[in-house]
């Protein structure tokens, strides 16, 4: 077996309006297949669900303008292929890596992408029902399935 290391994430953005969430978690899972160096990176395989985290419009608060950013969110799990990472080392390159894959797909929405490392538990309990499923595409690796199976 490979040796990996997977690692439960958050990864929080503002998107243009019109943008919609299968295509954002197409962004994600695209962006993580190769990370770190060109020369010495890695694989990254991402299983997970993306959702809309919008202000919620109160009674007799006007709803949110229609040009106006929107918030969403994915919770999932990294697999990082390879021995030697360290979860702080994959977190780095999953922002880099997530930052440039955004600003080339949607340009500048005004603020980098956050990506935290997260508990395992909180990927189980907090991902919203109505979240839609990504998937890094590709052949996927042994330790991939093995995240995917944590969701």
């Amino acid at each position: 077996m490979l040796d990996s290391l997977i690692v439960p994430l958050f990864v929080t953005t503002d998107l243009p309006p019109g943008a919609d969430l299968a295509g954002f978690g197409d962004v994600l899972a695209g962006a993580v297949r190769e990370l770190g160096p060109r020369d010495g990176g890695y694989e990254g395989f991402l299983s997970g669900r993306v959702f809309w985290l919008d202000r919620p419009v109160l009674p007799g608060q006007r709803p949110v303008a229609e040009g106006e950013l929107r918030f969403a969110g994915m919770l999932g799990h990294l697999t990082a292929t390879g021995p030697g990472h360290t979860v702080r080392e994959v977190v780095g390159d999953v922002r880099r890596a997530v930052g440039a894959a955004v600003t080339e797909r949607y340009g500048d929405v005004g603020v980098t992408p956050a990506v935290f490392a997260i508990r395992d538990q909180d990927v189980r309990e907090r991902t919203p029902g109505t979240a839609v499923p990504l998937r890094t595409p590709g052949p996927a690796a042994e330790p991939a399935a093995a995240g995917r199976s944590l969701l």
